[in-house]
């Protein structure tokens, strides 16, 4: 998904930014149902600047679900 491609849902503007949720601790991280010990993954989120409206999320490193 490229940034200068989306447009907000919500506000209708056209300036977008990434965050993360998770990363450098375990805190937020998508985890495997029933695998409690393992670390997961971090969730990216692709959001409007201008309202904070979320245009993706996607998690990444999937390959911790294979």
């Amino acid at each position: 998904m490229e940034n200068n491609k989306i447009v907000c849902k919500a506000c209708g503007s056209n300036s977008f930014t990434t965050g993360e949720v998770g990363a450098s601790t375990s805190q937020g991280n998508v985890r495997p149902i029933g695998s409690i010990f393992s670390a997961g993954s971090p969730l990216i989120l692709t959001f409007c600047k201008s309202c904070g409206e979320v245009a993706s999320i996607k998690v990444e490193k999937p390959q911790k679900f294979k």
